[in-house]
């Protein structure tokens, strides 16, 4: 799993429902931020830079002092700041010390300001005995879930159990907290890390948090009698810094935090630093508990670092148990393009309308999982203080597990919205007395029939598809650090067609704080070609742990059933191949937003894959009976006799040689469908939106635009198409498709053959509009071309490519000079194609491939989805599949009037490029399956069964244990069949509103009737 450097640390506060909260990122002038590989006191920290830079003469710099509550004891970090103006002296300092022995890395100190977004219904300050307005049936004070979080969870069962959270010490990470503030009984220590004299709470967002784990009053929070630590690490401006949390996080390790509520995120995009300190947390026995993100419902959306396996993410839910729409989706995006995420989320709970304590007295209501993070925060801290005979045996994997067993699969959901499903606290209590350490899989299971499994379940698997990866999280509860012994074992079950399934592994071999990954690759195999039914199995994996409490050593089978459904292939022309390979995103690069439009997203994070920003449009193609697989492989990796056509959108990766001349002979002799919808480049406008890079401490301009137009000119120059770089905006129709372009690039090159079709429409230039701010708003339009078909034709390929002769001239003139590899590109595949001889195709003409291109993809991107475009794309599809143009393109068509018009040149490649065409030494994938085996029991070796069945259980050693269990039985039953009572009495409320309001009508209906008649009679 890869870890991509970037600090951005962005606090992730509570949102109105469907907006999103503002944020401003700032480099601090000349102040870095110094990483040791171990932690030392500040004066030998000082000592190590000191005699390192006075070797060199260097005497222009000071260590920055931290006046917070740990700058007394050993850290591993300074706050250096360097007094020098000079920018080649500045890197000069900054070099000399990363070449320090001690030295981990240097990093620039930056500032986060955050700033709220309510609206009013969101944000609702009132007082626990004002009564609600407009209720029209309060069955039960305790039922009002609408008003208490609490209540909704039975937290009241384990009060009157004597169950309050005493014991437990709990961390909150926020705005800070008033002093003396009425609600909180048991606040042990306020720290402020920040530059703030006050440690007051001016911003309300940290008592709230404060108030709904443990307030005692008004609105009761979860675990009133926890001990209570407020850090206070956001100013009132809502301002932090890098250096405040990595100090504080520091600071709850020395005091032995047990839970840690983090109400922050940011994107996938992640500090390695702070990830780093997230992981000595977790490894120090610090649960950290945190929000999943509010970039919903769009998937691929989690933010950091609670899409972490070792913290605890947590979505929200509104009280009506559905899933909120601003909390974030799966998967994980760190394994893409080359692998497939993870689940990353792991449990929901009530984030919409909560109630919390207000900044000085009475309560409020907020929104967002900054809000669901408090309220598992809470029920964990309850939990625990109901179990502190075994706080030897919880640790972050423990509780992890203790909560995702326990949680309520919702209905309708599946994985990535809801994790393991609905927070239920009672069930979680129970399962801890219980809990013996363990070691569990998330997910449990891969039953590709459940809806729950999506998207495996949305498409069935054949001989031939592209394989399908599973990346399953392993939770271990035994110990901080294992490793997995040997490779894992596959199990076919013989009597339900396992042995029509393939399967291989890739995985952690060591876990370490706590969890680990184990990638699954499923396919199916020669002999499953024409099954067609449900394939089952399951992979054994052996881990091997130190037991903490006894310091043995314990080897552990883990099991991973599987459940696969088979189908026969499908016919080539209902086959579709998503190029995900060409794919990149923030980081390793700076591939910045597709649409210029929106100002706050800047960066392309979500990774372009059909499962996430593009779920929509994968949903759509499988609804109308496509088949996709997923490249993450070159062009030359597949057998495009397989596919009806393969689709190429939004790509930033180059193309290498090879597979530019594999596609063209994909095109032309095995009749491969080509479908492209590019993205703006323009250079200009890449230099005008550079950003300050955080590692390099260089502006960073793009390294491509929304998509990278020089590589994809490449790809298609042999066919004669080029894409310019007017960045084009605007609204406008096709027929009666209402369309709007968000920042697309146009045509410039274009093949002019008979039944070829080129579609054109007016567009402002929103190019300039950001390269010059003061351009007046309403611009003439320009009238390009954006979208054209192009049929390949057998005997036209010689004299395509004279059509494109001088086009391959100017492609070579035109590229920046500084990249020689691309300017000799055109020579190479000259080269090639002579020895391609297509001079007689033994394919016959209806075998030749098509291609459809269209410079926007924002249309099929459902980030910033405006107007979309699916319709289009089918159309595209039908013709580039099955040569059917619709009637409604060929009306549209004006390649004759576009043939008159000079084309502009194709845009040079910008001089900042650092994206690499695939190296020539990179091969297909090659996986090694593994050998089919029985199952066979070995007594030396402790099996654990799948999470979600109960493990039958030795004697509980703690009789008290025993009491409350039994205790908890019986109020469980009683909840359910109140549950019960309620559910059937909103059943009979309903039907019987029903009937009163049909006899309403009648009624009225009839009196309408008689006095219709009366005046008729009159």
């Amino acid at each position: 799993m890869n870890v991509f450097i970037i600090l951005f640390i962005v606090l992730s506060f509570t949102i109105a429902i469907g907006g999103l909260d503002a944020f401003k990122t700032e480099i601090v002038p000349d102040e870095f931020i110094v990483y040791f590989n171990s932690k030392y006191f500040a004066s030998t920290r000082e000592s190590f830079l000191r005699t390192k830079l006075t070797s060199s003469n260097i005497t222009n710099w000071e260590i920055v002092p931290r006046l917070n509550p740990f700058w007394k004891f050993p850290s591993d970090f300074d706050i250096f700041r360097i007094l020098e103006e000079n920018e080649t002296l500045k890197d000069i300092i900054i070099s000399t010390i990363n070449s320090h022995p001690l030295v981990k890395k240097v990093s620039p100190q930056r500032s986060v300001r955050r700033l709220l977004a309510y609206n009013q219904n969101s944000n609702e300050t009132h007082f626990v005995n004002r009564s609600p307005k407009g209720v029209i049936r309060n069955r039960n004070s305790n039922n009002d879930r609408s008003r208490n979080v609490c209540a909704a969870l039975h937290a009241n069962v384990l009060w009157k159990l004597g169950i309050t959270g005493r014991g437990v010490k709990v961390a909150i990470f926020d705005t800070g907290l008033t002093k003396n503030h009425p609600h909180f009984r048991n606040v042990k220590e306020r720290t402020n890390w920040t530059n703030e004299k006050s440690l007051d709470d001016r911003v309300s967002h940290g008592t709230f948090v404060a108030g709904v784990i443990a307030s005692s009053k008004e609105c009761l929070g979860f675990a009133p009698d926890a001990d209570l630590y407020i850090f206070k690490v956001f100013t009132n401006s809502q301002v932090s810094y890098t250096s405040w949390f990595l100090d504080a996080f520091n600071y709850a390790i020395y005091k032995k935090m047990n839970i840690l509520n983090l109400s922050i995120g940011g994107p996938d995009f992640m500090d390695a630093p702070f990830v780093e300190k997230v992981l000595e947390l977790s490894a120090n026995n610090v649960i950290m508990i945190s929000s999943a993100g509010n970039d919903g419902p769009l998937y691929g959306t989690l933010n950091n670092p609670g899409d972490q396996s070792d913290v605890i993410g947590v979505g929200g839910i509104q009280f009506n148990d559905k899933i909120a729409k601003f909390s974030s989706r799966g998967m994980t995006t760190w394994e893409l393009p080359m692998g497939y995420g993870r689940m990353g989320l792991d449990i929901v709970t009530y984030g919409s309308q909560v109630e919390g304590s207000d900044v000085r007295k009475g309560c409020r209501r907020l929104s967002g999982t900054s809000v669901s993070s408090p309220v598992v925060a809470g029920a964990s801290a309850l939990l625990l203080s109901g179990a502190l005979h075994k706080m030897d045996l919880i640790n972050p994997a423990s509780l992890k597990q203790v909560l995702i067993d326990g949680a309520e699969m919702l209905p309708n959901y599946n994985m990535y919205e809801q994790g393991a499903g609905k927070l239920n606290l009672l069930r979680s209590m129970q399962l801890l007395l219980s809990y013996k350490p363990t070691i569990t899989l998330v997910p449990p299971f891969l039953d590709f029939t459940l809806n729950y499994m999506w998207p495996y379940s949305s498409q069935p698997l054949y001989h031939g598809s592209s394989v399908v990866i599973a990346n399953v999280t392993i939770l271990n509860g035994i110990s901080v650090t294992s490793k997995v012994v040997g490779s894992p074992k596959w199990i076919p079950d013989i009597s339900q067609h396992g042995q029509y399934l393939q399967i291989s592994t890739r995985f952690s071999p060591t876990l370490w704080p706590w969890t680990g990954w184990m990638a699954v690759y499923i396919a199916v195999n020669k002999e499953g070609e024409n099954f067609e039914g449900i394939c089952k199995g399951s992979v054994a994996l052996l881990v091997e742990s130190v037991k903490v409490t006894s310091n043995e050593t314990l080897v552990t089978e883990v099991i991973l059933p599987l459940a696969v459904k088979v189908t026969h292939k499908p016919p080539r022309n209902k086959r579709l191949l998503w190029d995900q390979y060409h794919s990149l995103r923030y980081p390793p690069r700076y591939i910045p937003r597709d649409d210029l439009k929106v100002k706050s997203d800047p960066l392309d994070w979500n990774a372009d894959h059909i499962h996430t920003n593009f779920k929509d449009m994968y949903t759509h193609l499988r609804n109308i009976g496509y088949y996709i697989d997923v490249l993450r492989e070159p062009f030359t990796c597949f057998n495009a006799s397989d596919y009806g056509a393969l689709l190429i959108v939004d790509p930033e990766r180059e193309f290498e040689d090879s597979e530019i001349v594999a596609l063209k002979e994909n095109v032309y002799k095995k009749g491969l469908g080509v479908v492209i919808f590019a993205d703006w480049y323009n250079t200009t406008v890449m230099k005008k939106i550079k950003f300050f890079d955080e590692n390099t401490r260089q502006w960073w301009t793009p390294d491509t635009g929304g998509a990278n137009i020089p590589a994809l000119n490449d790809l298609l120059k042999p066919f004669g198409i080029g894409f310019g770089d007017f960045v084009g905006e605007g609204h406008f129709k096709l027929g009666d498709h209402s369309m709007y372009y968000a920042s697309g690039a146009t045509l410039v090159k274009f093949p002019s053959n008979p039944g070829d079709i080129l579609v054109g429409t007016k567009l402002n230039d929103q190019g300039l509009s950001i390269i010059n701010s003061k351009t007046p708003n309403k611009e003439s339009k320009k009238d390009l071309p954006i979208f054209g078909l192009f049929q390949t034709k057998e005997n036209s390929i010689e004299s395509n490519e004279e059509t494109i002769d001088n086009p391959e001239s100017n492609l070579a003139n035109t590229i920046s000079t500084d990249y020689s590899t691309f300017k000799n590109r055109v020579l190479l595949l000259r080269k090639k194609e002579q020895s391609i001889s297509y001079a007689k195709l033994s394919n016959p003409r209806n075998n030749e491939g098509r291609i459809a291109v269209y410079g926007d993809s924002n249309c099929l991107d459902a980030t910033h989805l405006e107007k979309a475009c699916y319709w289009l794309l089918i159309t595209f599809l039908d013709f580039a599949i099955n040569s059917h143009k619709s009637s409604l393109l060929q009306n549209l068509n004006r390649i004759e009037e576009f043939k008159k018009v000079k084309w502009s040149p194709l845009p040079l490649r910008i001089s900042s490029n650092s994206i690499q065409a695939v190296p020539k030494s990179e091969n297909c994938e090659q996986i090694d399956w593994l050998t089919a085996t029985k199952q066979e029991k070995d007594e030396n070796i402790e099996w654990e069964v799948p999470i979600g069945e109960m493990v039958p259980q030795d004697k509980n050693e703690f009789p008290e244990d025993n009491v409350i269990e039994k205790l908890l039985n019986e109020e469980i039953v009683k909840i359910s069949q109140i549950d019960e009572y309620f559910l059937e009495s909103d059943d009979e409320f309903y039907l019987r509103s029903l009937f009163l309001l049909l006899l309403y009508g009648t009624t009225i209906c009839l009196l309408m009737l008689m006095l219709v008649r009366r005046r008729r009679r009159l």
